[in-house]
Order: C-alpha cells, then sequence, then structure tokens
C-alpha cells in the first residue's frame, strides 16, 4: 500500500512510517518541521530512509495535493497543539487542514481506501462522572474562583459535593479548550464527508501519548517530556495544582499499533475510537514512575499553581478498539525507560522549561492560587 503520513516527521508520526515501511508499505512523509516543535530545517535524524519525504504545509493546497499523488491511504496526524490562546490557529491547522485533505480527495476523485484521523481524548473536557445521587454526568469546566482559591476538585452543580470519575466511552463529547474544539471539528468533517463521499475514515481519539521523539522543546507535550526533562537536568519537576488529578498515559508503541489495526481493518470504517493505556494514575504517581527510573529520590509536591484550561480527571475507556482485537502491551515504566534512554542522545538539552513555563505564565495560562 502507498501510504501518505501527515505530521510523518514528528513523534506519533515517525514511529508510524517506521512500522509501515517494516512491514513493506510505500511510505510519503509532509511535514513542515514547524518550531518549536522541530528545531532544524531538515529532516530529523530518525526518520526513516526509505520514506520518501516532502516538506510542505497541511494548509496550502499545492502542497497537500502534490502530496497525495498516487496515494492509497492517509493516516493525518499533522496538528497544532500547544497551549497559548492563539486560537484561529488549531482551526487552522486541524480543521481547515483536514477539511482541504477531503477537498481535494473529492475534487480530483483520488481513489483513496482510508484516512485514519489523530484526535485527541481532550475532546471529552472533563470526562464521565458520577455524581453523589448515582446520576451520569459531563460536568463543564471548573470556575475560576474555585481554582484560585485551591479547590481543584470537580462539584456536583446542584449539592456542590465532590464527584466521582469514571472511564469516558466514545459516546458524548464535551470540548472545552481551543485545541479540544479544534480536533472535534476534525473528527467531524472526516467522519461525515468521509461517510457521505464513500472515504472510509477513522477518527483516533488518542489519551497521552508517551515515548521516544516526543518533542522536548514543545511547551504543549505532556508529562512524560516535562518530568523527564527535568529530572535530566538536575530540577524538580514542576506539579500543578495538588497532583491528585487522574490521567490515562500511553505507549507510543501501541499508539502505532492501534493505527495500523484501524488502518487495515474494514471493522473501523465510519468510527471513532479511544486509544488509551488502560490504567489510570494520579500524576503523583506518575512523578513517582519517573523519579524511580531515573533513580532519584525527590519530595513529590504541587507548585502552587494551575493551567487555566486543563482538566481535573480523565480516563479513557478503550473497549471499543479492544473489540478489534487491539490491547495496550506497554506500560507507564517502559515509556519513561526508553524516553530517558533517547533523552540521553543529546550532547546536550537547554533548560527550556523555565523559558515555556515563563511564557505561558506571560499569557496567563499558569496562574497561582490565592493564600
Amino acid at each position: 500500500m502507498r501510504v501518505l503520513v501527515t505530521g510523518g516527521a514528528g513523534f506519533i508520526g515517525s514511529h508510524t512510517v517506521d512500522r509501515l515501511v517494516e512491514r513493506g508499505d510505500t511510505v510519503r512523509v509532509l511535514d513542515s518541521l514547524e518550531r518549536p516543535v522541530h528545531q532544524s530545517d531538515r529532516p530529523p535524524a530518525w526518520l526513516h530512509p526509505a520514506a520518501e519525504f516532502v516538506r510542505g504545509d497541511v494548509t496550502r493546497r499545492e502542497d497537500l495535493l502534490r502530496a497525495l499523488a498516487g496515494i492509497d491511504a492517509v493516516i493525518h496526524l499533522a496538528a497544532y497543539q500547544d497551549y497559548l490562546p492563539d486560537f484561529s490557529k488549531f482551526f487552522r491547522v486541524n480543521a481547515a487542514g483536514t477539511a482541504l485533505l477531503y477537498e481535494l480527495v473529492v475534487e480530483h476523485r483520488l481513489p483513496l481506501r482510508k484516512i485514519v484521523v489523530a484526535s485527541s481524548q481532550a475532546v471529552y473536557g472533563e470526562g464521565r462522572h458520577r455524581g453523589p445521587d448515582g446520576r451520569i454526568l459531563h460536568p463543564s469546566m471548573r470556575p475560576e474562583e474555585q481554582l484560585r482559591r485551591g479547590d481543584f476538585e470537580l462539584h456536583c452543580p446542584e449539592t456542590g459535593a465532590p464527584t466521582q470519575w469514571l472511564p469516558t466511552d466514545e459516546t458524548l463529547v464535551n470540548p472545552q479548550n481551543q485545541y479540544a474544539l479544534s480536533k472535534h471539528s476534525q473528527e467531524q468533517i472526516a467522519i461525515q464527508l468521509g461517510r457521505r463521499y464513500g472515504i472510509p475514515s477513522v477518527a483516533m481519539r488518542y489519551s497521552i501519548v508517551q515515548g521516544p521523539r516526543q518533542s522536548f522543546t514543545n511547551a504543549y507535550s505532556g508529562a512524560c517530556r516535562v518530568f523527564c526533562l527535568a529530572l535530566h537536568l538536575g530540577r524538580v519537576p514542576p506539579i500543578y495544582e495538588d497532583g491528585l488529578q487522574v490521567r490515562d498515559f500511553v505507549n507510543i508503541h501501541d499508539v502505532v499499533d492501534a493505527n495500523l489495526k484501524v488502518l487495515d481493518d474494514p471493522r473501523a470504517d465510519y468510527r471513532v475510537f479511544n486509544v488509551g493505556g488502560g490504567r489510570p494514575y494520579t500524576v503523583l504517581e506518575f512523578a513517582a514512575i519517573v523519579a524511580r527510573v531515573f533513580g532519584r529520590e525527590l519530595e513529590l509536591r504541587a507548585s502552587g499553581s494551575y493551567r487555566f484550561g486543563d482538566t481535573r480527571h480523565i480516563v479513557s475507556d478503550v473497549s471499543s478498539l479492544r473489540g478489534l482485537g487491539w490491547e495496550p502491551q506497554r506500560s507507564a515504566e517502559d515509556s519513561v525507560a526508553e524516553y530517558r534512554e533517547w533523552l540521553g542522545g543529546f550532547a546536550g538539552v537547554d533548560d527550556v522549561l523555565a523559558g515555556a513555563e515563563a511564557r505561558m505564565r506571560e499569557l496567563g495560562v499558569v496562574r497561582e492560587v490565592l493564600r
């Protein structure tokens, strides 16, 4: 099969390219090499040499059309991810770029067998909860005044009592920030236009993906990058809120397994799937895992700050993807150990954490609890 991977020089993309090449597919990569994710105008050294590289932007018609020539399937991973409040860019890259992909396929009658689109667990917002009376709730975002007084839990809107988080399946979305809104738009474009025009399409709602090649210069990159980089530089990792927020981490190799599963399996067509690790962790538990892998004893404590727009608890139910025969195989420890090894291969790593933190504070993304 001839497969185009957009964003194929990036984290998830490059690993997906590796596996496609290894199994005998012909692979083309379209990537803009945009900073700060990438630090060079050349493709990264880890990009598989058998893959054809095309530098270009998924929002530019001529770039995307050139990359689609002769292609049988697309794994569309190119995306804009950040905490910054540049709202229009999220929709221009994530939603409009996906719309352009389908526009070109329809306009030029391109005979694609499948389009797999990268979405995100972020579309669930605060996810699924059980109220004190047993009712299922899908809470709205936490009020700013609540966060500023250091009350981070989700409360029943009627009684004020704490709610209990539950694994969230694919049934109901509740996007609450710019990234999540753009990703939900992207999903709808893929599934609905795919169905209308007979283009088999799948959307993948990734949880927090972890492993080597995850950019250490991108402020958006998740807890594995932040905590590992802090320990690599001899710093104490920053922990927002109280560290008791619950997250769902998934290993990069399990994500690639999922990408290839839905690419090949017609049962996945016109469906949306959660891609998670199958186990919840608090942020403090995950930070302790990182400290153990690095052989460090740390007093882990919350920073007294929070990131505006973060969710409190979110864990994906992966039953639907399991129904296709996929299963997460790797642990959080596996992800951290592999990331540490990869990070150690760089001769010098600048302390980008302080700069990213300062920038997020300047823009009002990171805020202080009032004491």
